[in-house]
């Protein structure tokens, strides 16, 4: 395995990119963009790479259905970290292009519900078609297949593309969360603001079955970030859901509830690292009844009652 070298969702000038050089360690690791994020994570699980960062949920738009899908299918890989990028958009042309000139325009799928509505009144009769990313995007456009792609505008050097306009959005304070993946280790120690990522499946369709998995959480207090269901691809009404839930593997509640889940249906654990840009001291105190130290004394009470020492 190459442990200095780290793939992302290229080509040179996505997001993805931006989000990964945040990293310190970026300045010291072989950065190597691929085709597509099935791409970048199978190169970790080939060993060709130590880590991958690919998008996982976008503050309009919501998970990030490629990545979803390929880490919960495959191999297993877990999360390390997290990073949160800011997002605005920047419409790149070619020099010389007008918005007049403009009849066709490119991004990635996730970009479009985010600046639908500039699109709408702007270039409402612009046909939009996806690229494999923002970055690929502009390269179309530089090879002259679209009009105008929405990037980045750092990318706009990179593909000599000129920004049209710039700071696109619909949404105000828009941004992606991505995440670093690896192989299976052992996780970080917790720091008081993490997340815990999974997916889980249904044993079988019925009435209350999604409820039954969610109580596993409800009942010992742990606050659910995200859940969206996927397919599985085994028919129609046939769905995983990815699940983040606030806080530890080591802490009791987390990991009591995901033995609780492991025992009613399979589970797949993704990894519990930091949440970005979250103190510690930021993070609600847990519900009554469900800190380790709750556990810990019911724990001890079990077990006196078990030695008649009531």
């Amino acid at each position: 395995m190459s442990a200095t070298r780290y793939t992302y969702l290229g080509p040179e000038g996505t997001f993805t990119e931006a989000a990964l050089r945040t990293l310190p360690e970026a300045a010291t690791r072989e950065l190597v963009p691929m085709v597509s994020v099935p791409a970048a994570l199978d190169a970790v699980r080939n060993g060709d790479a130590a880590a991958a960062l690919v998008p996982i949920e976008n503050s309009v738009e919501g998970g990030v259905t490629a990545t979803l899908d390929e880490l919960a299918a495959g191999e297993p890989l877990m999360i390390y970290r997290e990073v949160l990028l800011p997002i605005a958009f920047a419409l790149l042309v070619r020099p010389g292009t007008t918005l007049a000139d403009i009849k066709t325009v490119t991004g990635h799928p996730v970009a479009q519900p985010q600046v639908r509505n500039w699109l709408r009144t702007h270039l409402p009769d612009a046909l939009w078609e996806s690229a494999a990313s923002n970055a690929d995007g502009a390269r179309l456009v530089r090879d002259g297949q679209y009009d105008a792609a929405f990037a980045g505008e750092f990318a706009a050097a990179t593909y000599g593309l000129e920004p049209l306009v710039t700071e696109i959005h619909d949404a105000e304070n828009a941004e992606t969360r991505f995440v670093l993946v690896g192989r299976p280790a052992r996780p970080a120690a917790p720091t008081g603001a993490d997340r815990t990522s999974v997916v889980i499946w249904q044993r079988n369709d019925h009435p209350g079955a999604l409820l039954e998995l969610l109580q596993e959480f409800a009942v010992r207090g742990v606050n659910l970030m995200l859940i969206q269901s996927r397919p599985t691809g085994q028919g129609i009404g046939n769905y995983c859901f990815a699940v983040d839930a606030e806080g530890h593997i080591s802490d009791r509640r987390v990991g009591e509830a995901l033995m609780g889940l492991k025992r009613i249906c399979p589970v797949r654990f993704l990894g519990s690292y930091p949440r970005a840009g979250v103190s510690p001291d930021t993070v609600p105190s847990p519900r009554p009844g469900t800190s380790d130290t709750a556990f810990t004394e019911a724990s001890d009470w079990l077990a006196r009652c078990q030695d008649g020492r009531v």
